[in-house]
């Protein structure tokens, strides 16, 4: 998530029951004779541990909390923390799989989403990363972090955001086997979205990108591809040995990927871009046969806003939120209450509205046409029944909110929370996704990219199964 420089609008000049499980850890052991950090694998089970305490820390003008590195009041204890900072993070991120039985599913991708943090926007927002050592903000080094991580993942599926070296991504990703397209944002952006696939794995069927500024909405971007499986090439080891194995069938899918506008206090527009993306997306979907649907990236969203409601539910009356704080970036849920959503489909959701100044920025005609594109409509709805694959899959308190999203999928010194999702449709299954970092370990560094990371977002990292891919079906 970014703020982009142009004219602003007179307003935006204010302030901006988990179960049993296995896990398979990934971590950094730090050798303290060689100096150097190894990664080591490792199997457990996960336990649920409490959240940390989060404390009220003063607000910056931006409109976000001013996030410090640590809870620790010693100074001497933050040293000792920065010294270890490599061995802290312990790259304790871990795949958590389903609690349901998944190995009768033959047919299964994983897919990655990730907001990279462009060059340009190091230069541009350089207080977003004063407490970051200049040489861990260099292109140069986070790319090859960055290929290097991706590549531990073993995807199927990449999709970035805030792309604005496309080359030296598809110079490094082509080496392992990936095609890729990319879509530049319009007007003074330098930055896009990206989008690379397994060349054996997948055929581009076709490609449709979404220029937000054609339809009033800014000039952000968001691709749609649709891919062919190559045959065989989805299924597991031991179902190709199987010699009476029927050919698996053609499949195709949708993915889509999007930066929504980050502007908080542009909810109308934000809304606007979010809803023509899905429309888009089921379009494309239906004229390929209502093939499978997976939608991801960053969307600037909080999982307690009213987008996400919309995301989630397919519905949403946007004369019951205030414009200004549709996205929930705006508001904390220490400065909320907590309303349960009433749609089926969000029975076990919940949604943050804020308690005071209730409606105090009311939606006026131009930005009722802008977030619904239409005049007079104030209900919308969206035809995907979409669910989201992090909340699919139980995880621990220490990394997990009450919706079952990551706490923080993004950190800088003045954010910490969650914006990034994976989205997919009822024809596919999870079966695992990568965990987040717990915020405790995240602190423990003044702010992202560091020596390991190369963003200062985390990816998102999901394998989903086809629903009817079960042996013998």
């Amino acid at each position: 998530m970014r703020k982009k420089g142009r004219r602003q609008h007179p307003e935006e000049q204010s302030c901006a029951t988990v179960k049993r499980k296995h896990t398979h850890f990934e971590q950094f052991h730090y050798n303290k004779q060689t100096k150097r950090l190894k990664w080591v694998s490792t199997e457990t089970k996960t336990a649920t541990l409490k959240p940390d305490p989060v404390r009220n820390l003063p607000v910056s003008n931006n409109g976000f909390e001013a996030i410090r590195p640590c809870t620790s009041s010693s100074r001497r204890h933050n040293k000792r923390r920065k010294r270890s900072n490599c061995s802290s993070l312990e790259g304790s991120r871990k795949w958590v799989f389903s609690s349901r039985n998944c190995s009768n599913y033959k047919d299964k991708l994983v897919i990655v989403s990730y907001n990279i943090l462009a060059a340009e926007n190091v230069a541009k927002h350089p207080d977003l990363y004063l407490d970051v050592p200049p040489k861990f903000l260099e292109w140069s080094r986070r790319k090859d972090l960055i290929s290097e991580e991706v590549n531990r993942y073993n995807a199927s599926i990449l999709c970035f955001q805030e792309v604005d070296r496309f080359k030296d991504l598809d110079d490094l990703l082509q080496k392992d086997g990936f095609k890729g397209v990319y879509k530049a944002r319009t007007g003074n952006g330098c930055d896009g979205c990206a989008l690379f696939w397994k060349d054996k794995i997948f055929t581009l069927l076709q490609e449709e990108n979404i220029d937000f500024q054609d339809f009033g909405l800014r000039n952000n971007v968001a691709q749609l591809c649709v891919l062919k499986i190559n045959q065989h090439q989805l299924e597991c080891d031991s179902c190709r040995k199987q010699s009476k194995l029927t050919p698996m069938q053609s499949r195709s899918l949708l993915v889509g990927n999007i930066h929504a506008l980050f502007n908080p206090n542009r909810g109308d527009i934000k809304l606007g871009q979010v809803r023509l993306f899905l429309e888009k997306a089921y379009k494309l979907s239906q004229e390929w046969g209502s093939i499978p649907v997976i939608l991801v990236g960053d969307f600037n969203s909080i999982p307690q806003s009213a987008i996400y409601q919309f995301l989630a539910s397919s519905e949403l009356n946007i004369q019951l939120h205030d414009r200004r704080r549709i996205s929930g970036q705006l508001e904390y849920p220490s400065q909320g209450r907590e309303i349960r959503a009433q749609n089926k489909y969000t029975a076990r959701r919940h949604v943050w509205m804020p308690v005071s100044r209730q409606l105090s920025h009311r939606w006026s005609d131009e930005e009722l046409v802008l977030a619904t594109g239409d005049e007079g409509v104030t209900h919308l709805q969206h035809k995907l029944k979409l669910c989201s694959a992090y909340a699919g899959i139980p995880g621990s308190s220490r990394t997990r909110d009450s919706h079952g999203e990551p706490l923080a999928t993004s950190y800088h010194s003045k954010f910490m929370g969650t914006v990034d999702y994976i989205w997919h449709t009822g024809e596919l299954v999870p079966v695992r996704v990568l965990e987040t970092l717990p915020i405790n370990i995240l602190r423990r560094n003044a702010s992202l990219p560091n020596e390991r990371l190369g963003s200062d977002h985390l990816a998102l990292v999901c394998e989903l199964a086809f629903a009817d891919g079960h042996k013998g079906a």
